[in-house]
């Protein structure tokens, strides 16, 4: 899977073609997605890559090496993307409304990896919510989740 994805960021056409038929697309642009919350901040640190990788664990069921992976090939994404709207769109195109909302959720623990919420990542979400399709309330539920969990908010 991770040769697929690597060979798709070097743009070669047979790993786009691959890629298509599996969920590789979409769990690359769900850790891109992740990475770009984590680096609004401008310190990509050992807690957020740290959630980033279980988040990942969990909701694909790869191994920590597979989702380590996957964290890379997903910050050399980042760093080569202009924009979020790509990611955004492979993920609203494959998710439920309700996965949709367990995306924000995940990019709220993400923005929160460190328990302070920057304002470029705040604003960061409020974009991400509108083009993943997710409401305010849907979000900012999904946020207070996130906060109760980590025993920010009663």
């Amino acid at each position: 899977m991770l040769d697929r994805l690597k060979a798709f960021l070097a743009g070669q056409t047979d790993a786009q073609d691959a890629l298509a038929g599996t969920g590789d697309k979409v769990q690359l642009a769900t850790v891109a997605l992740l990475v770009e919350a984590a680096q609004m901040d401008a310190e990509f640190g050992a807690e957020e890559r740290a959630k980033i990788i279980e988040l990942v664990e969990g909701r694909f069921g790869l191994s920590a090496a597979e989702s380590r992976e996957l964290l890379q090939v997903a910050s050399e994404k980042v760093e080569q993307a202009v924009e979020v709207f790509g990611f955004t769109r492979e993920i609203k195109n494959a998710f439920s409304p309700e996965e949709r909302i367990e995306m924000m959720e995940m990019l709220w623990e993400v923005a929160y990896a460190d328990r302070v919420l920057h304002n470029l990542e705040a604003s960061l979400m409020r974009r991400l919510a509108g083009l993943l399709h997710v409401s305010d309330r849907d979000s900012g539920l999904a946020r207070k989740r996130v906060l109760v969990r980590l025993g920010l908010e009663d």
